[in-house]
């Protein structure tokens, strides 16, 4: 099953800390969904842009976009 990862961008000088905010929204969404994944993390790209993002199967991830409203997605790649 492939895993894709939904991505949420922040941007400006505050976006590292709104990512890391953001990562506790999607731990409790997945705790609350009862979802079988644990995949989620935050990354800087740049002093002013920073993403917070879930990892998710293929075949679950259609109504998590629709609740939660990625900016974007990728294939998941370890």
């Amino acid at each position: 099953m492939r895993q894709l990862k939904l991505i949420w961008d922040f941007r400006g000088p505050d976006a590292l800390k709104t990512a890391e905010h953001h990562e506790i929204h999607l731990k409790d969404y997945i705790k609350t969904e009862q979802l079988q994944t644990d995949i989620t993390g935050f990354q800087s790209i740049s002093n002013i842009h920073a993403i917070a993002f879930m990892v998710v199967p293929e075949n679950i991830m259609k109504p998590i976009r629709d609740t939660l409203k990625p900016h974007r997605g990728q294939l998941y790649q370890e």
